[in-house]
């Protein structure tokens, strides 16, 4: 399943043009919480895109969350990003 999730994240990024992209599944570092109960999955974030070049860190945050948006709260439950640009 977790898989599956990574997968479509991975896809709802790529029109960010990502140069560099990792998806790492944080559930089970978070057993027991809220989120976990109900199956929802925990990622940590790492892309880095030229889109992101002028960005505020805040900015940055934005235009991953517009991608992914709807897969909040479920199946994604959290998801921590460091957004970088290329430069």
């Amino acid at each position: 399943m977790s898989t599956d999730r990574k997968q479509l994240l991975k896809e709802r990024l790529q029109p960010l043009a990502p140069t560099y992209l990792d998806i790492i599944d944080e559930s089970h570092l978070h057993a027991g919480h809220e989120g976990s109960k109900s199956g929802a999955s925990h990622f940590r974030l790492v892309i880095w895109t030229e889109q992101f070049n002028g960005l505020s860190t805040v900015a940055r945050h934005r235009l991953v969350y517009d991608r992914v948006h709807d897969l909040m709260p479920y199946p994604i439950h959290a998801l921590a990003i460091v957004a970088k640009n290329n430069s």
